[in-house]
């Protein structure tokens, strides 16, 4: 169980999630901790820990292990069905490593090496690993294109690591790589001044009244039934089983009467993104999930403004720009939104400005990033790592409501 822990995703060629890494605050450079301290296992168990399921779902976990933890430590009670064991040496440099791979693999597991070079395409490591990650921002595409040969040979599956805007992802794609980490798809295509289609009008209806200090059911009830999707979607977020336990909702109206103005706002708001970015990777909806409810979270911890839930509207469209692909100040001259909430998504408010430091932070693993601006809100840093894993539990159920209703993406 780890309540100290970062996760990024690694996307596959179609930009769907494949599989996160895990990266763990008490581990040397990400690595799986040395076991804890009964002080540490304490502090675990009182901030909201997470097992793995909580944290990938039902995707696949990458962790990474020191030579030592392979050797004499490695936890077998990981499923090797959802674990693939990352290495971050070589295991031929040491006969007993080399032996302890062995027994992983026959275990079940599959073997990843970090191998930021490419260096192992002429060693005799590659039978015995199933990945190799490769590290974009210490190669060339010319080095890259010249050694591919060695791995795509010997049936290793490629990550190209560090891809960070599209024009990498599109190259490493056409080079041959079978998978992807970094925040490519957290960021515009390509930053065009346009206007918002006609088609999505209905949606920046819906989001500007998500921020309205006032309630207008039927002006909501309009809106939704012009689209049966809509009406569909919204009863089956509000029926999702971590927002609603004990009644079934069958109008928007029961909702408002069950659930209350401030949680139908937040829920016409993630109605409204869903749709605005149906041609974008599911795990961009995914992240703007996890950042709405974390920012709803801490505000609500510091008693900011709940209604309308600014906190939660700021997160939720703080990703705005890549799901429209738009410039951020451009975008928000479209849409109704508050002024509190513009501010914020323009960084021109210091409160969110931390709190957007603090969930990337989270995002990237800069766990002093986390220290500082913890400080700075005069908050635990503990209490900010339960809270995100609370977003991050919360992010999952409700991915998992949409993810059958959402589209694919078009494939660059």
């Amino acid at each position: 169980m780890f309540a100290f822990i970062a996760r990024q995703p690694i996307l596959d060629r179609d930009k769907d999630v494949f599989a996160y890494e895990l990266l763990f605050r008490d581990g040397k450079g990400g690595m799986f901790p040395d076991p804890p301290s009964d002080k540490a296992k304490s502090v675990i168990q009182q901030f909201n820990p997470l097992g793995l399921d909580d944290l990938s779902a039902e995707k696949k976990s990458f962790i990474s292990f020191s030579a030592e933890t392979l050797v004499s430590r490695f936890p077998t009670n990981l499923d090797p069905q959802q674990v693939v064991v990352e290495l971050g040496e070589n295991p031929y440099k040491d006969a007993g490593l080399r032996e302890a791979c062995e027994h992983i693999k026959q275990l079940g597991f599959r073997l990843a090496l970090n191998d930021p070079m490419m260096l192992s395409g002429n060693h005799e490591v590659l039978p015995l690993v199933d990945i190799v990650k490769v590290d974009m921002s210490k190669l060339y595409l010319e080095q890259v294109s010249k050694r591919i040969d060695y791995f795509t040979d010997a049936n290793v599956q490629l990550i190209a690591d560090n891809v960070n805007d599209y024009d990498v992802f599109n190259d490493c794609k056409t080079l041959g790589f079978d998978f992807f980490q970094g925040y490519f798809f957290a960021s515009p295509t390509a930053r065009i001044a346009r206007q918002l289609p006609a088609s999505k009008m209905s949606l920046v209806e819906l989001m500007g009244e998500s921020s309205s200090e006032t309630f207008d059911i039927n002006r909501i009830n309009q809106i939704i039934e012009r689209d049966a999707a809509l009406s569909y979607l919204l009863l089956k977020f509000i029926n999702n089983p971590t927002i609603n336990k004990r009644y079934k909702i069958t109008s928007l109206k029961h909702a408002l009467t069950y659930m209350g103005e401030v949680e139908i706002k937040k829920f016409i708001a993630l109605l409204s993104l869903t749709h605005l970015g149906d041609d974008k990777p599911l795990e961009l909806i995914h992240m703007s999930l996890v950042r709405a409810k974390f920012f709803d979270l801490v505000s609500q911890h510091r008693k900011r403004q709940t209604n309308p839930p600014i906190g939660f509207l700021v997160g939720l469209f703080s990703l705005l720009d890549a799901l429209l692909d738009q410039d951020m100040a451009s975008l928000v001259k479209q849409l109704p939104l508050t002024d509190t909430v513009i501010d914020a998504l323009l960084g021109k408010s210091t409160e969110f400005n931390h709190y957007m430091a603090l969930v990337r932070a989270f995002e990237s693993a800069l766990w002093m990033n986390v220290i500082k601006h913890s400080r700075a809100l005069d908050t635990d840093q503990k209490l900010l790592h339960s809270l995100y894993n609370q977003a991050i539990v919360w992010g999952n159920s409700v991915r998992n409501t949409i993810s059958s209703h959402y589209p694919k993406p078009r494939i660059a």
